[in-house]
């Protein structure tokens, strides 16, 4: 059916909504577990290795990602089979319960080593929605935009992280304000994961109203689609599943330095600056990350995606040693400073991010080939780079070995944006799905 360019705009305002608000609902509830690894777990759950529990604590939030590619499989294979919009639900479910049951989870001195092993086995059913979750949100908004645009709306579910980001954070400040170390120790961080009874809820709610992605639907209706999507993508796309991955790498990473809980903890534990304060000043940074990615989404549309992520990793290198020197001063007001500057390259990096995915894949692989890349990217990038940086910093002694670790980290995502091909507006239907690789069309192609 046709519909007028106003329809189009009305009803897509109403997805990407939709789409943002999901991601920011699930994010929120990843990076609670995330904070609660720097700040709390470690002495709840992992006392019992003394030195080595800080480390063992963020290497948790590692392990986690390990499992993504196996949601990104899982969730890319039914979004390519029974489309975006079911999907999203499930991957909203499965981190809404995973996240309250980790907020009930016993300490150690309550049921000994049951207790970390519980939290673990719990961690991973937050990977493997998060695996899958991104690519079915992405592509929800991207294929409902007018070709023009598809940067922008893509922006819209990803600033759902640095919401949620903001969220995690704000809901942690506010528990620490209202309760006392010991308290909050002792219960208070429990307080943001019981929440996500709620949120469940409300993430329910939107996506249930969601209309399916028409991309998709002309797919179904011309009866193209892939027997075994992650088949076919593997055998045509691997090189730009590849690609991709450390693309997101090189943003996953240096992301990971603030959702991955790190400068939080190195703040309140080396530095000794207040817990509420250093919470305050990443709210901050995630509103900056929130306007650049935005930025970095629109100017995309513009001047290119692979343009815009060229220019976010220049910005991130050259921001790298500047910024953990101003965090090292154990200023606050020189800590926002850093992380709102910070910011600037990590939204470049990460707005055109669902456009670019998009464009890269045929429309009957296209959930499996974003969501895989995606998965990848965050294995290879954010998956222990809360975990290096601890290590890197107790073995040195300088937090100055983090900067150059991230630094060489940037310079691999910049290589390899340029074995990206940039496909800015290129069609999304099925009449384009011929495999950009060499290989039989998608159609023919499956095993």
């Amino acid at each position: 059916m046709t519909r007028s360019a106003g329809s189009i705009d009305s009803e897509h305002r109403r997805v990407v909504l939709a789409a943002m608000i999901g991601t920011t609902i699930e994010w929120f509830d990843f990076f609670i577990y995330a904070i609660c690894a720097g700040l709390v777990f470690a002495g709840q759950y992992f006392a019992a290795l003394g030195e080595g529990a800080l480390i063992l604590s963020f290497a948790t939030v590692g392990i986690s990602f390990f499992f993504r590619p196996v949601g990104a499989v899982v969730a890319g294979h039914l979004g390519d089979r029974i489309g975006r919009r079911s999907v999203l639900i499930l991957t909203l479910l499965l981190m809404g319960v995973s996240t309250v049951l980790i907020g009930l989870v016993p300490t150690t001195a309550t049921i000994g080593v049951a207790a970390p092993v519980l939290l673990v086995l719990l961690r991973i059913l937050q990977g493997l929605s998060a695996g899958g979750e991104w690519g079915g949100a992405a592509l929800l908004a991207v294929e409902h935009a007018p070709a023009d645009r598809r940067g922008l709306y893509g922006a819209f579910p990803q600033i759902g992280v640095p919401i949620g980001l903001l969220l995690a954070n704000g809901a942690f400040a506010l528990v620490a304000a209202l309760t006392t170390a010991e308290q909050f120790l002792a219960w208070g961080w429990r307080i943001p994961f019981l929440a996500g009874v709620a949120l469940i809820a409300v993430g329910l709610v939107i996506r249930t109203k969601v209309v399916e992605s028409p991309v998709f639907e002309e797919v179904r209706r011309a009866e193209a689609r892939s027997r075994v999507p992650v088949v076919v993508l593997l055998r045509h796309h691997w090189r730009l599943v590849l690609a991709g991955a450390l693309v997101f790498a090189a943003n996953n990473a240096v992301g990971y330095m603030t959702t991955g809980g790190y400068v939080q903890s190195y703040a309140v534990k080396s530095l000794h600056l207040d817990r509420s304060t250093v919470l305050a000043a990443v709210m901050v940074s995630a509103l900056a990350w929130l306007a650049s990615t935005l930025v970095g989404g629109l100017l995309s549309d513009r001047y290119g995606r692979i343009r815009v992520y060229r220019i976010g990793f220049a910005v991130q290198l050259a921001w790298m040693f500047p910024f953990f020197a101003l965090v090292d001063t154990g200023d606050v007001g020189l800590l926002v400073l850093a992380l709102v500057l910070f910011s600037v390259g990590l939204g470049f990096t990460y707005g055109p991010q669902a456009a670019l995915y998009a464009e890269l894949y045929p429309t009957a692989v296209r959930y499996s080939g974003a969501a895989l890349s995606y998965a990848l990217g965050a294995v290879l990038g954010g998956a222990f780079a809360p975990t290096i940086a601890e290590a890197l910093q107790t073995s040195t002694g300088t937090v100055h070995s983090v900067g150059a670790y991230l630094a060489a980290v940037t310079v691999v995502g910049l290589v390899a944006s340029s074995f990206v091909p940039d496909r800015r507006g290129r069609p999304l239907d099925a009449a384009d799905d011929r495999p950009h690789e060499p290989g039989p069309a998608s159609k023919t192609a499956d095993p």
